[in-house]
């Protein structure tokens, strides 16, 4: 079912606006739209993510229907979603301090709108939720920090707060035809990789998924092979580049994950606290050790000196010495690839759906009489 927004049901206003995401307060005309539904459905569970579960909590009112939010980011506290102020893991939300930041991230007007659309839609949500599910450890604790900790619910039920991750695609089966075929459609961008062994970076080129320190660290490094750097052209990419480093943009996702297959290891230097980062497992499913960031969610992903290293944003001395450490010991690099591979599979389907399909079942079970 696809449901409008108050914007893309005036004339003219939908096709004109720039805006991809649900607005960070209740929409009328979802409100209105989505409570038919409820009363048509009659589902046992409502399942919301981001700024859509404020107009899921308004459609929720006077119904018993149990409703479960999703953290992916930092949107239910953090008008930005980035939880950074000044470039900075930010310590916690302040009204004027918000007001401040989001006018330098969207603008005057828009940043004010959002700041106050958060902090006034927050209450009927956590009046409205009955379980919290978020994608890390570190989102885990950042929502009960800002947003809402585990307390008590009217009739003494503890709020429920899982940690379940975002999740790949389970392995393909061995002779997957599909796979060969995709392989030819992939030779075209396999060629522009280097013949040799590479370092290897994936994400939005910007500054803060750490390119600056990646880059300064990268001319610290003894003889080096050459650094790849897989994404998308950003307002702030880098345009001076050193030698030996190579942006290659449009990979497709198979594309992405054969770059993995031929590199020696992964770099991912974010400067924010990223809420998980599924190119870390991504990686590390291809049994390649990873050099990643705290905090955030690298941090349930790398286990350090076990699946590869994590070091602190920012720190080109310990970016370097990390990174010099995996191209010298080849033996270590081997090792945490193997073991990083095992891991990875924390983070499939397989694992993943049966939490969500436990978590509805213990919410309807609760909403039943």
């Amino acid at each position: 079912y696809r449901l409008r927004q108050l914007r893309t049901s005036l004339p003219g206003l939908g096709r004109t606006s720039k805006q991809r995401h649900q607005p960070p307060y209740p929409d009328p005309v979802t409100i209105w739209q989505l409570r038919r539904l409820i009363l048509q459905l009659k589902p046992e569970v409502i399942h919301a993510y981001g700024w859509f579960a404020y107009s899921a909590a308004v459609a929720l009112t006077g119904l018993d229907t149990p409703l479960l939010i999703s953290a992916r980011d930092y949107g239910y506290s953090c008008a930005n979603r980035t939880l950074l102020y000044h470039e900075q893991n930010c310590t916690g939300p302040a009204f004027q301090k918000c007001l401040g930041c989001t006018a330098q991230y969207y603008g005057t007007a828009k940043g004010w709108a959002a700041t106050l659309g958060v902090y006034l839609s927050a209450p009927l949500l956590r009046r409205k939720v009955s379980a919290l599910h978020s994608i890390s450890t570190y989102v885990q604790q950042m929502m009960r920090r800002d947003f809402l900790d585990d307390r008590t619910q009217p009739g003494g039920r503890a709020l429920a707060h899982v940690v379940i991750p975002s999740f790949r695609e389970d392995d393909p089966l061995p002779g997957n035809s599909a796979a060969a075929a995709s392989e030819r459609d992939l030779q075209p961008y396999l060629d522009q990789l280097p013949p040799s062994p590479f370092i290897l970076f994936v994400g939005a080129l910007r500054l803060v998924k750490g390119l600056k320190p990646l880059l300064a660290a990268y001319v610290q490094l003894k003889a080096p092979p050459p650094l790849v750097l897989i994404g998308t052209l950003e307002k702030d990419t880098p345009r001076a580049l050193p030698p030996g480093v190579i942006i290659l943009q449009n990979f497709p996702h198979p594309a992405v994950m054969a770059a993995w297959d031929r590199c020696l290891f992964g770099v991912l230097p974010s400067l924010w606290a990223e809420p998980l980062g599924s190119v870390v497992y991504e990686g590390m499913s291809r049994g390649k050790a990873v050099i990643g960031t705290t905090p955030g969610g690298h941090t349930d992903m790398i286990v350090p000196e076990e699946t590869g290293l994590l070091v602190p944003p920012g720190d080109v001395p310990a970016l370097a010495s990390a990174m010099q450490r995996l191209l010298t010991d080849q033996p270590l690099r081997e090792r945490f690839g193997t073991n990083g591979k095992l891991r990875s599979n924390l983070f499939t389907a397989a694992v993943a759906v049966p939490q969500f399909e436990q978590a509805y079942a213990r919410l309807a079970a609760r909403a039943s009489p």
